[in-house]
């Protein structure tokens, strides 16, 4: 192998390395559409796994000598279809709970509930942090604040009380 070849590779397997990243990157973009709004909204944790490993198979698989374009299509379909079914699952009660984390309030009448902070795993430095992003400086000014199941806090300011 000459230096040439070491820096660039071969012009002819090039061509193939872009062609198989196109086809890819084509039918990565067909089934996450054909899997549906979900996989790119909002990620949740299932959706941020299937996001990733679709990004891995297309970022990785075009330059691998030893991978065909129909391998690669057959994982990102397969990764699609387990999407999917956990998507299913997780519309039923029974799988819902068995996937996702639900609501926990941890701030209720001005009062952090420190019990239910610690099952979300969060400091008290978290909760301020969070707490400020949404224009909070002291805690006695929130109603109510839920960490939703996807890691977001919800906040309620006591203001909304007397509306």
């Amino acid at each position: 192998m000459n230096a040439v070849t070491a820096l660039i590779g071969h012009p002819g397997w090039l061509v193939w390395v872009a062609l198989k990243a196109f086809l890819l990157y084509a039918t990565a973009v067909l089934a996450m559409r054909v899997g549906g709004r979900r996989t790119l909204a909002e990620l949740s944790a299932y959706d941020f796994v299937a996001a990733v490993a679709v990004g891995a198979i297309v970022g990785r698989l075009p330059s691998a000598p030893d991978a065909s374009y129909l391998s690669g299509a057959v994982t990102l379909v397969a990764i699609v279809a387990a999407h999917a079914l956990i998507t299913w699952v997780r519309l039923r009660p029974a799988g819902r709970r068995m996937i996702e984390k639900g609501p926990v309030v941890v701030v209720a009448q001005g009062q952090v509930l420190n019990g239910n902070l610690r099952r979300a795993g969060l400091t008290r430095a978290d909760l301020d942090a969070l707490l400020r992003e949404h224009g909070v400086g002291e805690v006695d000014g929130v109603h109510l604040a839920v960490l939703e199941g996807r890691g977001r806090l919800s906040v309620l300011p006591r203001e909304a009380e007397h509306r």
